[in-house]
C-alpha cells in the first residue's frame, strides 16, 4: 500500500519506520527540502524515502496527518483537492493551556479536519498515546497487547486503519462514527496528564479486556 506521512517527527516517524518494514512504500512529505525532522527520521530506514508534499500527496493511498495539531489547517488547505477520496489518518491532538482541549471541547480536532479535507475518508488513530509508545508498543510479560481505540465514518476507511493498527502492534478497537473523536481527545488529555503532569511516566497504556461469550446450553 501507498502511504505518505504528513509529520515526520516524535509521532510519524517511528510509526513510518513500522509500516515501511511491514511492506508498504512509505513516503515522507516535505514541504521545505532538507526538513531536519524528514531527514531524522530517513535515518530510522533504508526503507523510508521522501518527496515534496504535494507529490507525496499525490501518489497516497493513505495519509497519515501527524503534524503539531496548530499546523493543520496551513498544510491541509492547500492539499484538500488531492485527498478526495483517500484515508486521512489523523494522529493530532488540539491540547490548549493548561492541559485542556484546544478547541474548548465544542467539536473534535478530526471534526476540524474533515471540514478542511471535505472528501477525505477521515479516520482518527494513533492517538491516545505519547509518542513513547509508538516507538515501542511492546509489553513484556502481558498476553494482550496494547488497545489503540480509533474512529471514523466511513467503514472501507476503518477496515483498512484498522490492518495498520495491528501491524504497528497494537490491538485495534473501533470506537464508531468520527462523533467519537472528541473523547478520544479528551483520554489523550488523561494520558499527557498522567505521564508528564502528575510524573506516572510514558511506560503506560490502556488495554481491552473481554469476558467470554457464554456458550448456549
Amino acid at each position: 500500500m501507498n502511504i505518505t506521512f504528513i509529520g515526520a517527527g516524535n509521532v510519524g516517524a517511528p510509526l513510518a519506520a513500522r509500516l515501511a518494514d511491514a511492506g508498504h512504500e512509505v513516503v515522507l512529505a516535505e514541504s521545505k527540502e532538507g526538513s531536519t525532522s524528514v531527514q531524522a527520521a530517513l535515518a530510522r530506514s533504508t526503507k523510508l524515502r521522501a518527496m515534496p508534499l504535494a507529490e507525496a500527496v499525490a501518489r497516497a493511498e493513505v495519509v497519515f496527518l501527524a503534524t503539531p495539531f496548530g499546523a493543520n489547517e496551513g498544510v491541509l488547505r492547500p492539499i484538500a483537492a488531492q485527498l478526495a477520496g483517500k484515508v486521512l489518518v489523523d494522529c493530532t491532538n488540539p491540547v490548549g493551556k493548561g492541559l485542556s482541549h484546544g478547541l474548548g471541547s465544542e467539536r473534535s480536532g478530526s471534526e476540524l479536519v474533515q471540514s478542511i479535507a471535505l472528501e477525505a475518508k477521515v479516520v482518527k488513530a494513533f492517538s491516545i498515546y505519547g509518542f513513547e509508545n509508538f516507538e515501542d508498543p511492546r509489553y513484556p510479560g502481558y498476553d494482550s497487547k496494547p488497545v489503540m481505540l480509533f474512529c471514523g465514518d466511513d467503514r472501507g476507511a476503518k477496515a483498512i486503519v484498522n490492518d495498520l493498527i495491528a501491524q504497528c502492534g497494537f490491538e485495534p478497537f473501533d470506537v464508531g462514527g468520527l462523533v467519537q473523536a472528541l473523547h478520544l481527545e479528551h483520554m489523550t488529555l488523561l494520558w499527557v496528564r498522567l505521564a508528564r503532569a502528575q510524573g506516572q511516566g510514558s511506560g503506560f497504556v490502556w488495554s481491552l479486556l473481554r469476558r467470554p461469550t457464554p456458550s448456549a446450553s
